[in-house]
């Protein structure tokens, strides 16, 4: 006797499914899709550092206009899972940012940052409120925590900044919604005025 097997797979949405009976079920795994930006990124030089300063969507179009700086990206930074898809995990929303050493240092990038921030802030920037929120430079490097930290310290409210200065442990790119936001939708509320976001736009 000849018995013939026909497996039914689809592909959708990142995830596999099988016909099983008369109904479709998933496979549990997901296939990880790679951001051509995120991709971009690696092709481009310099040094990194990450900024959180309230809503991520006002910071990364501030940021990218700076002299110096060669590339941004929206993320999370120093969560505890590498996933957009889980419950808070402690992240604070950030601005991964590529810049050229050459042309702009951590102290000058520090000064820009500081334009957009309310330093003496706990957890809140303007109307945006949450522990998500906060205010922080991380790195990977030791020399741009070292300048991130002495240009606090040479501030005369120095004492009152609550701007965290950490290593980076952990970094997850945000989702597509959230890249480029304002210039994909430069309608959307912005927590940071439109002469100040625009302040360094050529």
């Amino acid at each position: 006797m000849l018995t013939i097997c026909m497996i039914v797979i689809i592909y959708m949405d990142n995830d596999i499914y099988y016909l099983s009976g008369f109904s479709f079920k998933r496979i549990k795994f997901n296939v990880r899709t790679v951001s051509k930006k995120s991709e971009k990124m690696k092709e481009l030089t310099g040094e990194e550092i990450y900024f959180a300063g309230g809503c991520l969507w006002g910071v990364q179009e501030f940021t990218r206009h700076l002299p110096g700086v060669v590339f941004t990206e929206a993320g999370r930074a120093n969560g505890t899972t590498n996933s957009t898809k889980t419950a808070y995990d402690g992240y604070a929303e950030c601005v991964r940012t590529l810049f050229d050493p050459a042309k702009v240092t951590v102290v000058q990038l520090m000064d820009y940052f500081f334009e957009i921030i309310d330093p003496h802030s706990v957890n809140q920037q303007s109307d945006d409120i949450g522990e998500k929120y906060r205010t922080g430079v991380y790195s990977r490097k030791q020399d741009h925590l070292d300048a991130a930290r002495t240009y606090i310290g040479s501030r005369a409210d120095a004492e009152s900044v609550v701007v965290e200065v950490l290593k980076l442990s952990n970094y997850v790119r945000s989702d597509d919604e959230h890249q480029d936001r304002l210039i994909k939708f430069p309608n959307e509320h912005c927590h940071i005025p439109r002469s100040l976001l625009f302040k360094y736009k050529n």
